[in-house]
């Protein structure tokens, strides 16, 4: 049963992968990317079930967590074109 699980998780990761980059937009490839990793998450989780390495959860936990720092660091950065603060400029602040 977990293994048809396998096999279905990695034909959805191959179909997310294939709208990463066909997508028409820029915010169609960030939610291929982002549903890429938790599809990612969820193939680490039943892998580590199937081989009994429970660990493997902690790998998961892990790596769904940088998913989400990194997917809001990407829309930051193409929102802003900036990672850090945003500086403004002193002509719009004394003003």
């Amino acid at each position: 049963m977990f293994i048809l699980a396998v096999i279905a998780l990695f034909i959805a990761m191959v179909l997310v992968l294939i709208r990463l980059f066909v997508g028409p937009s820029l915010y169609d490839r960030v939610l291929a990317l982002n549903s890429f990793g938790t599809h990612t998450v969820l193939f680490i989780g039943v892998v580590g079930f199937l081989n009994g390495r429970p660990d493997f959860l902690d790998i998961a936990l892990l790596y769904a967590l940088i998913n989400f720092v990194g997917t809001i660091a990407i829309l930051k950065f193409f929102r802003y074109r900036a990672i850090g603060d945003v500086r403004r400029d002193t002509a719009e602040t004394d003003g």
